[in-house]
């Protein structure tokens, strides 16, 4: 928290290195957020861009008041938003190219992992976008509750309970497909 307080002071003077080191130390876990909440690699590469030049527009006036990653978070998760509005899109799965898979493993491992994300690409697709925002943004983004419920404006309740609704769901349609 410290150093990102000293990057965005940094970024406020003009400091290029600052906005690059915050840049490294971002992209690629906005990126795979933005690719779980869009399904669409090209989109959440824009998403992300976008994000960091609004970032820059707005540096000068910024009061960071928690964790700089949380506040990024948040704005891709706000950005991904009005990216499936404007494209009227009601559903979204997992990308799958955007998931780490250790590269130790041997080839039927890596096949087994595949398989194993496209069917769990497959359940998200399934379940109400709320619910996969809260799953997506609780496990990836490591938001808490609150966060979630302020960025999708409900309760905390409603945000826990959309989370475990969502698990519930891909519980279900998981134990549906290994049962045909």
């Amino acid at each position: 928290m410290i150093q990102d307080r000293l990057l965005i002071f940094r970024c406020k003077n003009g400091c290029r290195a600052a906005f690059r080191r915050i840049y490294e130390m971002y992209e690629s876990d906005l990126r795979t957020l933005a690719a779980n909440l869009l399904d669409d690699k090209a989109a959440a590469e824009d998403v992300v861009h976008d994000v960091f030049v609004s970032f820059l527009k707005v540096v000068d006036r910024l009061e960071l008041r928690s964790s700089l990653a949380g506040y990024l978070k948040t704005c891709v998760a706000n950005r991904a938003r009005d990216y499936l509005r404007t494209r009227q899109r009601q559903t979204i799965a997992v990308n799958n190219a955007e998931q780490v898979i250790p590269g130790n493993d041997g080839p039927v491992r890596l096949v087994i992992q595949s398989e194993e994300l496209q069917k769990l690409g497959f359940a998200m697709s399934k379940i109400p976008y709320e619910q996969r925002e809260a799953i997506v943004l609780h496990l990836h983004g490591q938001m808490k509750f609150k966060t979630i419920a302020r960025l999708q404006n409900v309760s905390i309740k409603t945000a826990h309970t959309r989370y475990r609704a969502g698990l519930d769901g891909l519980k279900l349609i998981l134990n549906s497909e290994v049962q045909e």
